[in-house]
């Protein structure tokens, strides 16, 4: 049916396909035909971190956080991608979809990278210090942010099923993604609260500590595995900003002001997100934590039974055999 057909009054909205004066671009969820320009900067910009991320983790062999890291930052292009279509035809419902639960579930992943960091910390520097063994760090947090992410897609996948017509479909879908965040933002934060904990444990038994690990010591001031600590705390900071932003965002529902305001979007959710890949990513593990390197790794199990056999020393010649538990 023609635009013609309809001057009686609006088209339903639910027959818009591209903007006519029947399908003004205002009666979009955006609102707005999104901009080109940053669009194409941040689909180059992630796709240039992910090619960077790609090498730097085949080559220093960080399989898990390279795997994450690359695997949010094509979700991030994806998104951008998306958003380019849509200043094309800001009605494109494919291109709306790919854009909502790409750019909602690409940080997600990127979180994992961040956990990931912990457990090799602490075992690096004194598992003995943390109140909790490192080994559990990526049974608590991976598992939670799993948890996160399922919540999200499902989010989106209803609100995307839900299409332009079924309001109370596309309001579960809200409401999911919603919680989704939340649950991110409730995960985030104790994970920057146990990090902090454990730092400042550290940071005290070396100030005081007669006996400190020399090699855990040596790490611990060397400028550059400061620079990663300080790298992981930017992108950490970065993300949870990004979250409570999405959370505001999304608990007013679709096609409200915030929602609307492309620039809010594009520094408290574009640029912070790219700020946090591009620390991720400059600072990597390989470089700058080569201990955190698959090829470099020593368990801990490893080195407490090296400590074991230096203190106790061959007890041959007493007839006696020491194993390890």
């Amino acid at each position: 049916m023609s635009d013609s057909e309809y001057t009686g009054g609006r088209r339903p909205f639910d027959e818009c396909h591209e903007v006519s004066a029947f399908c003004p671009v205002e009666a979009t969820v955006l609102g707005y035909y999104p901009n080109l320009g940053s669009g194409i900067f941040f689909t180059i910009g992630f796709g240039s971190l992910f090619i960077a991320a790609a090498i730097l983790s085949v080559w220093k062999r960080t399989w898990s956080f390279g795997g994450f890291i690359c695997a949010g930052l094509v979700l991030e292009m994806s998104g951008y991608i998306g958003r380019i279509l849509l200043n094309d035809n800001p009605w494109n419902s494919d291109a709306f979809q790919l854009q909502i639960c790409a750019i909602i579930i690409g940080p997600t992943l990127l979180c994992v990278s961040l956990y990931l960091t912990l457990k090799h910390v602490a075992l690096h520097l004194s598992a003995e210090l943390s109140r909790i063994r490192p080994k559990w760090y990526p049974f608590i947090f991976l598992p939670a942010d799993l948890c996160c992410l399922c919540v999200q897609a499902i989010g989106g996948g209803l609100a995307a099923a839900a299409g332009r017509d079924n309001i109370s479909l596309l309001n579960g879908g809200n409401n999911a993604i919603i919680a989704g965040i939340v649950l991110q933002v409730v995960v985030l934060l104790f994970f920057g609260i146990t990090s902090a904990d454990y730092l400042f444990r550290v940071k005290k038994h070396f100030q005081t500590s007669s006996s400190a690990d020399p090699t855990a010591l040596a790490l611990w001031n060397s400028p550059t595995f400061r620079r990663f600590l300080w790298a992981v705390g930017g992108a950490y900071f970065a993300i949870l900003t990004r979250c409570i932003y999405r959370i505001a965002e999304m608990a007013l529902g679709w096609g409200n002001h915030i929602m609307q305001d492309e620039p809010s979007f594009l520094v408290l959710d574009s640029t912070l997100m790219f700020v946090a890949t591009f620390l991720l990513t400059a600072f990597h593990p390989g470089l700058f934590f080569p201990q955190m390197s698959n090829s470099k790794r020593v368990s801990a199990s490893e080195k407490q039974a090296s400590t074991l056999n230096n203190e106790t020393g061959d007890s041959s010649n007493e007839g006696v055999k020491t194993s390890a538990v």
